[in-house]
């Protein structure tokens, strides 16, 4: 059963791709035999929910086992270092081997696959398949590229041990599995499962307050001077929300289409906007369009309509 729906294994990891991981884990661990959190911290919090597919896979690699880990998480090796360490602490359970990519992170190179196999066998782990992270396809490769790369490592691997791949898309799935039929490969999705089609989803943040300030008045809480004056806006997100300017500088919050000037960058729970004094205002209680990526938010509420 594991790595049912036909080859998937669901990703849920960080803030929960917007959701919040405990929502997404159950949706994930009712419809799939494996799912992928992200570290070893994370796959203690899923396994608090009582909610244990039969396998939960730790994409990190990790140098430490806590006690509280469940008894279905396959932890990943992707070194002789990882291998010790995991040995050291007692570990006997199942392993990822971690490749290489030419993203140049965690993982084993081709020439020593086999030497790494030979350590996580004699450490008393039980290995469980390969895994795979090739670099992001938007601008940087094509996914033909992508599985070239990945055709280059089969004749290192066990065929007897399944892969796992990432950041490849459906199609490109189906040509690997047909071009390599004696082989199980499955694809690992994170942010194309859960945000697949985003145009029914909206981040907003509340207007709580807004008050007049007179020219070269002083505000935030980096005492902003405001040269001509104008009308603070006091809106209900912030840092803590993940809430930050855009990678340019600008503004996420936009009103009735309009993007709203920031006083400065938010804090905590609460964002200053500016708005001068010929320009129409928000008023208390409307809502505010956020331009931010749901991975990097942290909504106070969830709400289906």
């Amino acid at each position: 059963m594991v790595g049912t729906v036909d080859g998937l294994v669901p990703v849920v990891k960080g803030n929960g791709y917007g959701f919040g991981r405990s929502m997404l884990f159950r949706e994930a661990a009712s419809f799939a035999g494996e799912v992928a959190v992200g570290t070893v911290a994370e796959a203690v919090a899923v396994g608090r929910d009582g909610v244990q597919p039969e396998a939960l896979t730790v994409l990190t690699p990790t140098l430490r086992v806590p006690p509280a880990l469940p008894s279905t998480a396959v932890l990943t090796v992707g070194s002789s270092e990882h291998v010790r360490v995991l040995r050291e602490q007692g570990w006997r359970g199942r392993v990822h081997i971690k490749l290489r990519s030419s993203m140049h992170r965690y993982g084993v190179q081709r020439e020593d696959v086999h030497d790494l196999m030979n350590e996580v066998e004699a450490a008393g782990f039980s290995p469980f398949g390969f895994m795979f992270h090739p670099p992001l396809l938007e601008g940087v490769r094509t996914e033909d590229s992508t599985i070239a790369e990945i055709d280059e490592w089969m004749p290192y691997l066990d065929p007897r041990l399944p892969l796992s791949v990432s950041h490849i898309g459906v199609p490109a799935h189906r040509a690997l599995r047909a071009r390599h039929p004696q082989r199980t490969i499955r694809l690992r999705l994170g942010t194309a499962l859960w945000h697949g089609d985003k145009s029914f989803l909206r981040l907003a943040a509340d207007v709580l307050d807004r008050h007049t300030v007179g020219p070269e008045t002083r505000a935030g809480y980096r005492l902003i001077r405001v040269v001509d004056g104008g009308i603070i806006i006091l809106v209900g997100a912030g840092s803590s929300h993940g809430v930050a300017p855009l990678a340019d500088g600008r503004s996420p919050f936009h009103h009735r289409r309009q993007r709203l000037t920031m006083l400065e960058a938010p804090h905590m729970h609460t964002s200053m906007l500016l708005v001068g004094r010929n320009q129409e205002p928000p008023d208390v209680g409307d809502w505010l369009d956020l331009q931010r990526p749901l991975i990097t938010t942290f909504p106070d509420e969830i709400v289906w309509t």
